[in-house]
């Protein structure tokens, strides 16, 4: 089992979610960890600390990318000449590679210092991440994680001003090298979409578009409850919503895409 967390936010952290999330991790052994983005509410040396701090405790393996909220907003000079200097000082290389059992996890920075929210994806980011995917054993399922998601519904608000740039292009490609799924957050809202599909990408199988609300936050969309996702073995894709009178995760039943042959 994958989970895959996003939005953290330390700073405006709750800590009964915080809580439910080492239970959880106590009781279902995760193989590994995926955090796509947003570990901090301002890019603060204290907030990066407790998110680390926190991720250690849980003792499972894991990797994380930046989100927007990762680099410093008002400190102009912060954000323009060192805008990531917090954030790897904490957790190292901005894109890392993770390899466990069943799973391969490439890391994608798609934060830029002159964007606000919007992701990007270089040409080079393409050909590195394309290549990577290539290499990884066919047998493990496929996946990369950046802060900003690939789609968005019509009738979202965000649009597509949120969707990286270059992020179709991407998907042709990584596509073609046997991806199974991108991850993200961003939008503090759970959501699966096949991508294949909606982009009529040239491949036989499903790419997912897979969407994690935040999990610790009280930055909640809409009001929705604070969530996470998990990913099982066979590819399976769970949504995981904060119940406050269990004071912990529960199960949308509702919500499980069965497997990726079957969707």
């Amino acid at each position: 089992m994958l989970l895959h967390l996003s939005d953290l936010h330390f700073g405006t952290e709750k800590q009964e979610c915080l809580t439910a999330i080492q239970k959880f991790c106590l009781e279902q052994q995760p193989e590994l960890i995926v955090v796509s983005g947003d570990l901090t509410q301002r890019a603060k040396f204290i907030q990066f600390y407790s998110c680390r701090q926190f991720l250690d405790s849980l003792h499972i393996p894991y990797i994380v990318v930046p989100g927007n909220h990762d680099i410093s907003l008002y400190n102009l000079w912060n954000r323009f000449f060192s805008p990531f200097v917090r954030y790897q000082f904490f957790f190292g290389e901005l894109e890392p590679t993770l390899e466990t059992e069943h799973f391969f996890i490439v890391g994608v920075n798609s934060i830029r210092r002159r964007y606000h929210t919007r992701g990007y994806i270089s040409l080079e980011q393409i050909q590195r991440t394309n290549e990577i995917l290539k290499h990884a054993p066919d047998q493990k399922l496929k996946l990369v994680v950046l802060h900003q998601p690939f789609y968005t519904p019509p009738d979202d608000p965000h649009g597509i001003k949120d969707c990286p740039v270059l992020g179709r292009m991407a998907l042709e490609n990584w596509s073609r090298s046997g991806l199974f799924g991108v991850l993200h957050g961003h939008l503090h809202k759970t959501a699966v979409y096949n991508l294949t599909e909606i982009y009529h990408l040239k491949v036989d199988h499903p790419v997912y578009d897979i969407h994690a609300g935040t999990a610790t936050s009280y930055r909640l969309h809409k009001g929705l409850p604070n969530s996470f996702n998990t990913i099982l073995n066979d590819g399976s894709i769970q949504h995981y919503w904060f119940d406050e009178k269990a004071q912990s995760f529960v199960l949308r039943i509702d919500s499980v895409v069965k497997n990726h042959k079957d969707a």
